[in-house]
């Protein structure tokens, strides 16, 4: 779903409000098999966020006792997060920072986690870079939340809609698996690597689900406000004349690689 390179001149910064209220973050269970299974995400360890969006993951870590730092290229989605923590009354210390010139000195951190972003950056230079803040003992995660399009579903709907109105758009038709990563970690010299995955159903009223696909790549962050507009209307339309019920329940994958 995210391996190939993209031609969409992205700005989340733009999607930066629908993004705060209606995109998902990971679910908890992401959390609760980092501390149960690698002893990662425990209080007192340092963590750092790459690419933290609107902070759902470092508001996580936070509130399981972890010294979080977390950095976006987005100054409009740290000042969305920031207000987020204030509002869970939770501290992390947030810096304006690409993944790939990280500003902090050498094995600063226990576990360093990139939820959602990794296809963003330079790979390469960022897994370096990951490794020299890292700890000697300390560890990288990897990890994606996927909705996943099965055959006439809501997801295969939107997809299609969002394909129609951007033709741009290419990660559709994803599996929520991430080979590519496992070969990043592997050539970056992380010597210890495992992946594990679980799915899981989230539920979204109509609105929630806009908002959700109108905080995504090919809609809100890559095209001009009028044409989110049109493309809105249509999958308003669309899934009330498809998927009247209330509340839809939209298929997902969650996928980790931790290297160490």
């Amino acid at each position: 779903m995210f391996e190939k390179p993209t031609t969409l001149d992205v700005d989340f910064g733009k999607a930066a409000g629908d993004y705060r209220r209606h995109r998902a973050g990971f679910p908890p269970e992401l959390l609760s098999r980092l501390q149960a299974q690698y002893a990662l995400g425990l209080k007192g360890q340092r963590v750092l966020d790459l690419g933290t969006g609107t902070g759902t993951l470092a508001r996580q870590f936070a509130q399981a006792g972890c010294d979080v730092t977390a950095i976006d290229k987005s100054a409009a989605m740290i000042a969305q997060a920031e207000q987020l923590d204030l509002e869970a009354g939770v501290a992390v210390e947030y810096h304006v920072s690409p993944a790939e010139a990280l500003p902090f000195p050498a094995e600063e951190f226990d576990l360093t986690i990139a939820g959602q972003c990794w296809h963003w950056f330079d790979r390469a230079k960022t897994a370096r870079q990951v490794r020299r803040v890292l700890k000697s003992k300390g560890a990288l995660v990897i990890a994606h939340f996927d909705w996943i399009p099965l055959d006439d579903n809501v997801v295969d709907l939107t997809e299609s809609l969002i394909k129609k109105h951007n033709p741009a758009w290419h990660y559709g038709n994803g599996m929520g698996i991430h080979p590519l990563w496992m070969a990043d970690v592997t050539r970056a010299g992380f010597k210890s690597r495992e992946t594990f995955s679980f799915d899981v159903d989230v539920p979204y009223s109509h609105d929630d689900w806009l908002g959700r696909i109108r905080a995504s790549t090919g809609i809100g962050a890559s095209l001009t406000p009028d044409k989110v507009a049109a493309f809105n209307d249509e999958h308003a339309a669309a899934l009330k004349a498809r998927f009247p019920q209330e509340t839809l329940e939209v298929p997902h994958r969650v996928w980790a690689v931790v290297a160490r």
